[in-house]
């Protein structure tokens, strides 16, 4: 599905969290008024489609109710006038009480973007998160109680937090059984309360290859749940870049990650085999980022050849005319 986006940084939160600078890592530092979003939208949509114009960067649901409803009337033009399909919003788990739910319903929201970031209590207490991992239980239960489609966030490597307690965390959200995931790992940004704790010691953000073989972890259980990752780390941006300090960015993430799972399949591959195929649309993920994967083939695996083959499903790989899943074997 097409998200259009309308970023509002900071607008309705009410405080800032540890980690957060939602003006520089969405590359929109001002709210836009209702006029501003109305022109965009009709510059920008479709006359005709299917997705969905997305309020992103702050706490929709705690913005001023006539600020929310002027936002909501606007997008909803363009839903009465099938330009797009529904109206989709990100906000905290303590800001979904049952009237603010219903109230979301009536005015035609369709997906709620949740950001739960983690299910252990003392790493949103130590991330200044202001809500338990009970409020995101209670909060996702509601919501699709509603017949809403609900997405979890959840940002892997805060303060207190290891690998152990990321695929924690992802079971329990995986539990509620959401229509999506978003994991974005923790990285230091310049002017948040994390970065005064990364300067004076007191935080060590995951490296890159930490970062990338613990979102492999999550990727595969998610993968194996039925629940789509619509994305992997933060979006690339210059404004991000200038600001960032530290931890696990990189513009080419969700590749990365990605095809560390081929990695670990091909890893599997018994030494008798000299040759494998894939379908051609993950051929690139199984090369890797600039050929990663093609590197550590030549040094662990020089003689095996991975070709492609329109044949082979998508997520399997073509050995001696058997199809293996790719899950099964990256496990």
């Amino acid at each position: 599905m097409r998200i259009y986006p309308v970023f509002i940084p900071h607008a309705g939160c009410p405080h800032r969290c540890l980690f957060c600078a939602q003006d520089r890592s969405s590359g929109h530092s001002t709210v836009p008024d209702v006029k501003t979003v109305d022109n965009w939208l009709e510059n920008t949509l479709p006359q005709q489609g299917d997705g969905e114009i997305a309020f992103y960067g702050g706490t929709f649901s705690q913005l001023p109710l006539l600020q929310q409803d002027h936002y909501l009337a606007t997008a909803g033009r363009f839903v009465a006038s099938e330009r797009v399909s529904g109206i989709r919003i990100s906000t905290r788990p303590d800001a979904l009480e049952a009237k603010c739910v219903s109230r979301l319903k009536a005015c035609g929201v369709t997906t709620i973007e949740i950001g739960c970031q983690s299910f252990c209590d003392p790493v949103l207490i130590a991330a200044g998160r202001g809500h338990t991992a009970a409020d995101s239980i209670s909060a996702v239960q509601r919501c699709q109680n509603a017949g809403f489609q609900v997405g979890v966030q959840l940002m892997p490597g805060l303060p207190g937090g290891d690998a152990e307690e990321a695929l924690m965390s992802l079971r329990q959200g995986l539990d509620l059984k959401p229509s999506f995931v978003r994991i974005y790992p923790t990285v230091v940004i310049d002017g948040t309360e994390l970065a005064d704790l990364w300067k004076s010691g007191d935080y060590k953000p995951w490296t890159l290859d930490q970062a990338v073989d613990a979102c492999a972890d999550m990727l595969q259980l998610c993968r194996r749940a039925g629940i789509p990752v619509v994305r992997l780390g933060l979006q690339g941006d210059p404004q991000l870049e200038v600001s960032l300090l530290a931890g696990p960015y990189h513009p080419a993430f969700g590749q990365l990650v990605r095809s560390r799972l081929w990695r670990r399949a091909l890893s599997q591959v018994g030494p008798d085999n000299e040759q494998l195929s894939v379908n051609p649309k993950d051929l690139s993920e199984v090369i890797g980022h600039r050929g990663e994967n093609r590197q550590w083939l030549k040094t662990t695996r020089p003689a095996l050849r991975v070709l492609a083959d329109k044949a082979v499903e998508r997520g399997f790989l073509r050995i001696s005319g058997r199809d293996l899943s790719l899950i099964e074997l990256s496990a």
